[in-house]
């Protein structure tokens, strides 16, 4: 169950993005009204481009603040995991509106490639433009450490975009000190140069978003700690099959499979679901809805003997990433287990039916029974 505090670390987390987005706003629709009029009096296309780009990443950071404050709602019996995903939701929009700028500002430039116009540029213009980058700079690289701070993908695109109009409006002055001093008209095809660059930033930040939907792996220390905190509890001889499943920035449900004595009581495993549930939650703020249980050999001497026969024959594969949930079960006269292997493999499937095949012919006196797990975490 959510705690008090993880309520206020969410509440506090929400609050830092929106303040962080305000100053987005200002600040881009300040610089953005200072370069859209040295712009149109210099009759520079560069210049005025980056002024559209500005007002796009005030508009972003306006998508910022709706998506979080949409995303904090809490979860109903329709949405019973939350509306966390929202944020990646309006990740993607600022993706799209960044192409759009991007592209049309392609267009743009390349008409005046074919149809220049000369620019007027005065002293306080590049005063003004000068003043804008460093304002870019300190806000580009405030916003994506708060971003960073607080887990947020779209701040942290944001401040990267700032980071990269700084650049952009660092050659905008770059191309009206060539134009000053030599005669040279470098703005158009400046402007083709700052289109692809937006361009650019929109696919990757729409790569990412997508990613994120999809369902990335989840990252090795999260799944390390979570690892470490249940090895924790007494009566836990291993950790495997963590499952994360992301609904949003740091909300994650999980299930995981834990290895015990095989003369463990039903009452001592629910003690131990319960303990490790709780821990878990307290420690890495994921809700583990399912744990699974692989018993241990306790009392059968041959079960290390078979351990070593199976491992024998996976250390002839590399491509075999780990072996888990060993049983031999007397009763039934059958060895069960579970493998990973590594996702890069040509022909995982191929693999899989060749080692089971390979088990069975190691092991005649048992039946075997080999299941293949998925490489979800680094475990």
């Amino acid at each position: 169950m959510p705690n008090e505090g993880n309520i206020d670390n969410k509440a506090v987390r929400e609050r830092t993005i929106i303040r962080a987005s305000v100053l987005g706003i200002v600040a881009n629709a300040i610089l953005a009204l200072f370069k859209a009029a040295v712009g149109l009096l210099s009759n520079s296309i560069a210049i005025t481009l980056d002024a559209v780009n500005n007002l796009s990443d005030a508009l972003s950071s306006v998508i910022t603040i709706v998506g979080t404050k949409l995303a904090a709602k809490p979860a109903d019996k329709k949405h019973p995991f939350g509306y966390g995903r929202l944020e990646y939701l309006s990740a993607m929009v600022i993706s799209v509106i960044i192409l759009y700028a991007g592209v049309t500002s392609f267009v743009e430039s390349l008409k005046k490639i074919f149809h220049p116009a000369l620019p007027e540029y005065s002293t306080p213009s590049l005063i003004i433009l000068a003043a804008a980058v460093a304002v870019k700079v300190a806000m580009g690289l405030y916003v994506r450490s708060v971003g960073r701070r607080v887990n947020s993908d779209s701040l942290v695109a944001s401040g990267q975009d700032a980071l990269m109009d700084s650049i952009i409006s660092a050659t905008t002055i770059i191309a009206a000190l060539v134009y000053i001093f030599t005669g040279l008209r470098l703005e158009a095809y400046l402007g083709v140069i700052i289109s692809c660059m937006i361009i650019k930033a929109g696919f990757e930040t729409m790569h990412g978003t997508i990613s994120e939907i999809l369902g990335e792996r989840a990252a090795e220390g999260l799944a390390k700690d979570i690892k470490r905190t249940i090895l924790q509890v007494e009566g836990v001889r291993g950790v495997y099959d963590l499952v994360l499943n992301n609904y949003g920035p740091d909300s994650f449900v999980a299930s995981v499979h834990i290895e015990v004595d095989d003369d463990t009581t039903a009452v001592q495993i629910d003690k131990l679901q319960r303990r490790i549930t709780e821990l878990v939650y307290k420690e890495q703020h994921v809700l583990l809805a399912a744990i699974g249980v692989y018993p241990s050999n306790t009392g059968n001497s041959k079960a290390s003997e078979i351990k070593q026969r199976v491992m024998q024959i996976l250390s002839e594969h590399p491509e075999v990433l780990q072996m888990h949930g060993l049983y031999v079960d007397e009763e039934e006269e059958t060895v069960r287990m579970d493998i990973i292997i590594d996702f890069d493999t040509k022909d995982r499937l191929a693999l899989f039916e060749q080692i089971r095949k390979e088990i069975a012919a190691r092991i005649p006196e048992y039946k075997t029974n080999v299941q293949l797990d998925l490489d979800v975490t680094a475990l």
